[in-house]
């Protein structure tokens, strides 16, 4: 296809993106089915074009105040995903001309937005706690993420799923933190891979992996993801568990949990149980108060851990809204603290790098519940992170690279995961 009809298609693209009433992943996917004579090159590069502009919004928006042509054109001529003398075959003269000028005097106009292309909102929060680490963790956010599977441990091995991934031709490499981890090179396509289709690995990030390690789920005990969503985190509990015992997973959509369902088939876990709940109040919990040995609270989040991902959240997410979230947040973990028997464990987990959503929430439980009692993350990391026939001190260092203070806090530019957040606790005998 010649590079300028993949430019109008890009164009074209971004003038639905860009309204951001829907999430860019859907849009982009609704773009394609319309458009089914687009081959596989040409798709990635009209996405891979679009999910640059969307990453540096703000300073390709600034550049494309001046030059020739609309809007959009200009915006996909900065993000164009595919090499130089291809983009050059399309543009007009005057376009090539705007773009050079671009290139060697865009800087110089640029301020501190159109560097880190982060909502202005979002920056004070992230450089609190950042200081001068605030510019790489925006570079970090501004780059793809890794893809990570989990191998599911009730079905294989970790050294199994890399050796079978490798005879297909796709490098993985042990992630450093996970044990069930693998890092895939690239991102290959994974869907008709055997292992996958027989449930051997899911895709998962590293640090969401981490997230059931903490939780520390065992053999023959009651469990409950209270946020189950799609069940990635649920999978993980119920391959620690070994499928005995018994695993709610919880969660207000039905249809969230639905997609759980051909999952948890393919994984070969029989101990886990999907339920529907109207809100945190339903019935069903109160039933089950203090019944449990182990509660996650995978709250919903304003997400930002997982802009690498999803970078049109960025500018989806309102500061408005954040009020509105940590409401919830509370709410949420009031309910499922409920759950928790006697000498239970309550771990409290977001995708979120803003303190309002970790630190402030998991503080304020703390301080208003007289029944449960804060537990350090790292000591509970130590056991999961020690490597196979290593020293204790080997994990106990890696488990304190991981947090701050009592919390897990991971970050995307210094652990290489989604950010995340975790704080847990002990229900007093």
């Amino acid at each position: 296809m010649h590079p300028n009809a993949i430019l109008d298609h890009a164009a074209q693209l971004l003038t639905r993106v860009l309204t951001f009433s829907h999430p860019a992943d859907a849009v982009v996917g609704r773009y394609f089915r319309d458009n089914r004579t687009l081959g596989p090159r040409e798709r990635n590069t009209i996405a891979e074009t679009v999910y640059a502009v969307i990453r540096f919004k703000a300073r390709f928006e600034l550049l494309a105040r001046s030059g020739p042509g609309g809007r959009e054109r200009k915006l996909a001529i900065l993000g164009f995903s595919a090499p130089r003398d291809f983009l050059l075959g399309a543009l007009k003269p005057d376009e090539k001309t705007w773009l050079e000028t671009c290139e060697r005097e865009g800087e110089a106009v640029m301020m501190d937005i159109h560097r880190h292309n982060l909502p202005q909102w979002m920056v004070p929060a992230l450089k609190s706690q950042l200081g001068t680490g605030f510019d790489t963790l925006a570079d970090t956010l501004n780059t793809p993420a890794p893809l990570d599977i989990r191998v599911n441990t009730f079905k294989s091995k970790r050294e199994e799923i890399q050796k079978a991934l490798k005879g297909l031709g796709i490098k993985a490499q042990e992630t450093p933190y996970s044990p069930w981890g693998l890092r895939l090179e690239g991102n290959p396509s994974l869907a008709k891979v055997k292992a996958y289709e027989q449930g051997a690995f899911e895709v998962q990030d590293e640090g969401s992996q981490l997230l059931a390690g903490i939780l520390g789920a065992k053999r023959g005990e009651m469990v409950a993801d209270f946020c189950a969503g799609a069940g990635g985190k649920t999978l993980a509990i119920g391959a620690m568990m070994r499928s005995t015992g018994r695993l709610y997973a919880f969660d207000t959509s039905a249809h969230r949990l639905d997609a759980l369902k051909p999952r948890l088939a393919r994984s070969g876990l029989s101990n886990v149980q999907t339920a529907a709940i109207a809100h945190e109040r339903d019935d069903r919990i109160k039933r089950l108060a203090q019944k449990m040995d182990r509660v996650l609270v995978d709250a919903p989040c304003s997400g930002t851990g997982t802009i690498r991902r999803n970078p049109d959240l960025k500018w989806r997410l309102k500061e408005k809204e954040l009020a509105e979230i940590t409401a919830l947040q509370s709410t949420i973990l009031r309910s499922a603290a409920q759950l928790v028997k006697p000498g239970g464990r309550l771990v409290y987990a977001t995708c979120s790098l803003l303190p309002d959503e970790n630190e402030a929430i998991a503080n304020a439980f703390t301080e208003g519940s007289e029944d449960f009692e804060l537990m350090p993350v790292a000591p509970l990391l130590q056991t999961v992170l020690t490597p196979q026939g290593g020293a204790a001190e080997d994990g106990d260092a890696l488990a304190l690279e991981l947090c701050q203070g009592n919390f897990l806090r991971l970050w995307p530019h210094l652990h290489q995961t989604d950010g995340f957040f975790a704080a847990v606790w002990q229900r007093r005998m």
